[in-house]
């Protein structure tokens, strides 16, 4: 039986990037997307590929769901348990930038609402759910040896969460994403000192400056930035990039860590003089 992921905002970007690579490790993959049906139909068959390059045999099912709103995200967890009966990683990916770029004293309500809406409470409350139904399969787990298994034996499930530099680097002109990716770093820890008991591990990735669609606008400031000397590695981040840093964390690599950042940023949190 393939150990089963969840991946919210899959269907392209950094959620793509990580479905590919848990794909290559033989999880079978629900791919949650809000509104694009092709990207995520699109995403599925390149999983199917992957995996089938790297001789493993997966599942992949899209899933559309806004995690913003109660409802899709108990429906997304109800479609994940119907479909494959098991929940071995969260990733809370899905998230949305400011649709216009706002001086913080100019900036409207509207906005931060949503961003909270989808950034925080979304995988906030996902999590929840997620963490409640982990909790259930350890416990069958520990009862007895028809509980949930994966190919080491033994079920030990993991959350992450996609946060950003954002978290602690400050930019004026979106004031309202940079508070959405703080709270990210709370909830990572507040889940990570809940869950230790139940052995649920949790993690944050911290993604720097990646090529996505998200960062498309700013191709142009960002290839100067990097070209002199913004990160000490001297090249844009790939999804790829963090898909790795979410397989290792899925190949239970990192046993003895729990609330942990791990910075897949090119350096850029490195101060140096």
């Amino acid at each position: 039986m393939n150990p089963v992921a969840l991946i919210t905002g899959a269907s392209r970007g950094i959620g793509r990037g990580i479905a590919l690579e848990l794909a290559k490790l033989g999880y079978d993959l629900v791919l949650n997307y809000a509104t694009n049906a092709d990207a995520a139909r699109l995403t599925a068959a390149d999983c199917l590929a992957a995996a089938r390059a790297a001789g493993k045999t997966i599942r992949t099912e899209p899933c559309q769901a806004d995690i913003s709103r109660s409802a899709d995200r108990q429906q997304l967890i109800e479609f994940t348990r119907a479909t494959f009966g098991r929940l071995d990683l969260l990733v809370n990916n899905a998230g949305v930038a400011p649709g216009v770029r706002a001086d913080i004293l100019e900036a409207g309500e509207e906005s931060f609402d949503r961003l909270i809406a989808i950034n925080v409470k979304g995988p906030y409350f996902l999590t929840q759910l997620a963490a409640r139904w982990m909790i259930e399969q350890v416990e069958i787990a520990r009862r007895n040896a028809a509980g949930p298994t994966d190919s080491h034996g033994a079920y030990r499930p993991k959350i992450v969460t996609i946060s950003s530099i954002s978290a602690y680097t400050a930019s004026v002109n979106r004031g309202d994403y940079c508070v959405s990716k703080a709270a990210l770093s709370m909830l990572t820890r507040l889940f990570a000192a809940r869950l230790a008991d139940h052995g649920i591990l949790v993690y944050e990735i911290r993604p720097g400056i990646v090529a996505t669609d998200m960062t498309g606008p700013v191709r142009e400031k960002y290839d100067k930035l990097i070209a002199e000397g913004l990160t000490p590695i001297r090249r844009w981040g790939t999804p790829e990039d963090v898909g790795r840093a979410v397989a290792a964390i899925a190949q239970d690599l990192l046993p003895f860590s729990t609330g942990e950042v791990i910075n897949v940023d090119g350096g850029f949190h490195l101060r140096t003089l």
